[in-house]
């Protein structure tokens, strides 16, 4: 049995794997952003050990949800599943780049970081990194969810008694996907749950990643050493918070 965080659970693939998790016999905590959504969250997941809210769109918020975390006790698992789709460059700055680095930098060291990327990362460019000092607000979708495969490669690189892995789900039928999303909602939220418990040999991996049970590739821009040291500089001076060795 296994102790697993998962941010943005209160709907879609986060509330999906939590429940699947949870009817595994391991013990999950969900994350919501309102008081409100943590309603939602546990009536959808009430088998749930507690859920925690923080507004990730608030560097405030995220620092002292890295607190109410580690105030839990340990994890063996975290799964930085929320993020934002058609939002300001602010926003998703905020949600998708800034609230995975704090998380990661400040809650004690899991046994297995899951990052939520997508197939569109592969329309983001690396040499838009100063955008998110300089001008956020030309920061896409598309370059969010590559500084999160970058963020994942860099922990992997850092922490090798760490399982640091990225997750294309794919297009689903979500609220953020939309009802006429083509790809396989149970497909998109399996990975998370197998990346999170299963002792095969290919989720006891590090630096990957994965569509579908299956390694893909991804833009080869993200294995940038140089790149991935700029980006969590970067997310330090926005967010105050040393990434730690």
């Amino acid at each position: 049995m296994a102790r697993i965080f998962i941010t943005g659970s209160a709907d879609g693939l986060g509330q999906l794997a939590a429940n699947d998790l949870i009817a595994q016999g391991n013990q999950v905590v969900l994350h919501a952003r309102s008081a409100e959504r943590a309603k939602l969250a546990l009536d959808k997941a009430p088998g749930a050990e507690k859920v925690l809210i923080a507004d990730l769109s608030s560097i405030d918020e995220t620092i002292k949800l890295a607190a109410q975390v580690n105030e839990s006790g340990n994890f063996d698992v975290i799964i930085h599943n929320a993020g934002v789709f058609q939002e300001s460059g602010k926003m998703i700055v905020a949600v998708n780049t800034l609230a995975p680095y704090i998380l990661t930098a400040l809650i004690r060291k899991p046994k297995r970081l899951i990052y939520i990327s997508s197939e569109m990362h592969m329309q983001g460019d690396v040499n838009r990194l100063d955008d998110l000092i300089n001008d956020p607000g030309r920061v896409s979708y598309s370059d969010s969810k590559l500084q999160v495969l970058m963020l994942s490669m860099a922990v992997a690189r850092k922490w090798p008694q760490v399982y640091s892995n990225t997750i294309d789900p794919g297009w689903v039928p979500t609220k953020m996907g939309g009802a006429e999303a083509p790809d396989n909602l149970e497909k998109g939220f399996r990975t998370q749950v197998w990346l999170a418990v299963s002792e095969d040999n290919e989720a006891r991996l590090s630096g990957r990643y994965f569509h579908h049970q299956r390694e893909e590739s991804y833009l080869a821009a993200a294995d940038s050493i140089v790149a991935q040291e700029k980006l969590l500089a970067i997310c330090q001076k926005l967010s105050g918070v040393d990434f730690p060795e």
